[in-house]
């Protein structure tokens, strides 16, 4: 049994070629000959595979919520902290943004994707199509790469390990359950090949990518300069100003980003040490430094090296997100660590500055046309 039954042709959305694509077979994949962009796959059950690992996501992420997630201990003090508790830490020290973006990347914006592969996948099987059902599909495909509860649990298992030598620190049911969550999660992105259920959802034909005009790529590359432009002034304060603050009886001791590694590093933690560096440090610079290199090729009408440049604007887009970690680092011990004078940690001005970073990266990646990689801006339509 093929995805389709038929042949269809899938115009690639990171070249614009047009390629037609035969019934695909058991675990069969079809690529873009131009540029090698993924167009199609096939597993059997797919669809099957994908709705039961959403419902199951959603299922241990409403079992993750009511429960303890971590409890720390000092000095015959107590600590316990749920999922809830750690975002309300952070709108008392007056970091609501700082909690809405927690919230929105490891709670909300997962359950809404997990949702929305439920239902479509559900749809696709009994092949009924209700109003409504494309926006649910695009909104899965756009909020999709937003979604980061699997570097939060990264992020977590970095807090861990920052904190055994203050404390002890034992995992409640819903550090379980959320790991459970990240897990369906993943599988349940990884068995949705969002082209093979548009194709069911707009009957066999995709929508085609919309054409790209001079005065559409000349918009493209301006904005791209102007996000790296912010990035890179943000990156500044982001590894200058103390992402957190540790008061120790009494004593306030901030910590950067880099800092915080120097530590880990100088404490043994050697694999944690390098995680920090490459993810806040090495990940964003080499973001900025890729996304620059390519606008600056396309708006020279560069034609020599596109297989390579391709390839690296796809590592930008897969390592985006998790430049997150230190962030997330810091919600969990910020969280976690309130034990008053004898210690708390409280985050720091770098957190939303970074958080920043993270973002202004991300959409810089999203504005930026890799089709003008392909075409030649000679033959772009007026």
């Amino acid at each position: 049994m093929s995805a389709t039954g038929q042949q269809t042709t899938i115009t690639c959305d990171q070249c614009y070629t047009d390629v037609a694509i035969p019934p695909l077979s058991h675990c069969q994949e079809a690529f873009c000959p131009k540029c090698e962009h993924e167009l199609l796959s096939f597993r059997k059950n797919g669809h099957e595979h994908s709705l039961a690992f959403a419902v199951s996501g959603l299922f241990l992420l409403l079992l993750s919520l009511p429960f303890n997630f971590l409890i720390f201990k000092s000095n015959g003090q107590q600590h316990s902290i749920n999922i809830t508790d750690t975002l309300n830490v952070l709108i008392e020290q007056d970091y609501l943004s700082l909690a809405v973006i927690t919230a929105l990347a490891i709670l909300i914006i997962p359950f809404i994707v997990l949702l929305g592969i439920s239902v479509l996948s559900l749809l696709c099987i009994r092949n009924q199509r209700w109003p409504g059902l494309r926006l649910a599909y695009r909104s899965v495909n756009t909020l999709s790469q937003w979604s980061m509860a699997e570097v939060f649990m990264v992020g977590t298992l970095v807090s861990l390990i920052k904190i055994t030598s203050l404390a002890e620190v034992s995992y409640g049911i819903s550090f379980y359950t959320f790991i459970g969550f990240a897990i369906c999660l993943t599988l349940a992105l990884v068995n949705y090949d969002k082209n093979r259920l548009g194709l069911w959802l707009f009957r066999n034909r995709l929508p085609k990518p919309k054409k790209l005009t001079v005065s559409g790529a000349s918009v493209s590359v301006q904005r791209t300069w102007a996000l790296l432009l912010v990035a890179a002034l943000l990156y500044i304060p982001a590894n200058v100003l103390p992402i957190m603050h540790t008061e120790l009886f009494g004593r306030s001791e901030p910590s950067t980003i880099v800092g915080g590694a120097i530590s880990l590093w100088q404490s043994g933690s050697y694999p944690v040490a390098i995680v920090i560096l490459i993810a806040s440090v090495a990940v964003p610079v080499a973001k900025i430094a890729i996304l620059a290199w390519l606008n600056f090729t396309v708006q020279h009408r560069f034609s020599q090296r596109r297989q390579t440049r391709v390839k690296f604007y796809r590592f930008t887009e897969a390592i985006g997100r998790w430049s997150m970690i230190d962030v997330f680092v810091v919600a969990i011990l910020v969280g976690l660590i309130q034990l008053g004078n004898t210690i708390s940690i409280y985050p720091g001005p770098a957190a939303l500055a970074f958080c920043a970073v993270v973002f202004v990266t991300m959409v810089a990646a999203i504005t930026f046309d890799s089709r003008l990689i392909w075409i030649d801006r000679k033959t772009i339509n007026e």
